[in-house]
């Protein structure tokens, strides 16, 4: 019964985080490309969309790092693109500061 319990547990984060990259890159294709046909009136979605993908690589880096119990391989990819997200959290701090302070 334990090895039930917990196959249903990875399906339903499995689940949730396919749903979190569904929503968000549905989100993220919307603003990018409101902010590309009118980048004047639209700017503040360039920090919003820095920050989303860092949530998305955030997010499935610690799915894959939870996932990856001895594999040596699985776990460095799952650094890095935990390491993305931060270098994309940075982007978004960057770029919030340079619009809002312009």
């Amino acid at each position: 019964m334990a090895g039930n319990e917990r196959r249903r547990k990875v399906r339903g984060e499995s689940m949730a985080l396919d749903t979190m990259h569904i929503v968000i890159g549905i989100a993220v294709v919307i603003m990018a490309f409101l902010s590309f046909i009118n980048p004047e009136e639209y700017m503040i979605f360039f920090p919003v969309i820095f920050c989303l993908a860092a949530v998305l690589n955030l997010a499935t880096g610690r799915y894959r790092m939870k996932r990856s119990k001895r594999n040596q391989k699985q776990k460095l990819s799952a650094v890095l693109q935990m390491a993305f997200g931060g270098a994309l959290l940075v982007l978004t701090v960057i770029s919030a500061v340079s619009i809002w302070w312009r």
